[in-house]
C-alpha cells in the first residue's frame, strides 16, 4: 500500500496550532508571574526570559520524542525515524530537527514539494519523516 504523505498545508496548519499553544503558554506564564510578583521588581526579567526560552526550546523537541506535538496530533501526523518508521525519534534528532527548522524558518519547507516523501530540509538533516497517523502501526 502506497503511503500518502502529509501535504505542506497540513504541516503548516500543525505549525499554526503549535504557535497558538506557545503564545497561550507565554501569556499564561506572564499572567502567573504578574500574580506572584505584581510589583515586577528589577532583576526578575531573567525568570521571564527563562520561561520564554524554555517554552520555545523544550516543548517541540520533547513532544517530538513522544511522536507529535499538539498540532501534529490534531492534524493526525506523526514524526518518525526515516530509517525505521515504526520507531519514534530520539531527543538528539528532535533537537537537530528543531534547531534547523528554527534557523531556516519557512525556507526549510521548500523541499517538501520537491521530494517524493515530502521531507523538509530539517527532516532530511535529522533523519526524520512526517507520516499520516493512519500509516503507523
Amino acid at each position: 500500500m502506497e503511503t500518502l504523505y502529509p501535504s505542506l498545508s497540513r504541516r503548516v496548519q500543525s505549525l499554526f496550532i503549535d504557535a497558538l499553544l506557545m503564545i497561550a503558554l507565554m501569556m499564561l506564564s506572564g499572567w502567573v508571574l504578574d500574580k506572584i510578583n505584581p510589583k515586577q521588581e528589577e532583576g526578575d526579567e531573567w525568570i521571564r526570559a527563562a520561561l520564554f526560552i524554555g517554552i520555545w526550546a523544550v516543548y517541540e523537541p520533547v513532544a517530538m520524542t513522544f511522536g507529535s506535538t499538539l498540532g501534529n496530533y490534531l492534524m493526525k501526523i506523526r514524526i518518525r525515524k526515516h530509517s525505521n518508521t515504526h520507531k519514534k525519534i530520539n531527543l538528539l534528532q528532535a533537537y537537530v530537527r528543531f534547531v534547523i527548522k528554527f534557523f531556516l524558518g519557512w525556507i526549510s519547507f521548500i523541499t517538501v514539494t520537491f521530494t517524493q516523501e515530502k521531507r523538509a530540509i530539517h527532516d532530511l538533516a535529522s533523519g526524520t519523516i512526517v507520516l499520516p497517523k493512519e500509516s503507523i502501526n
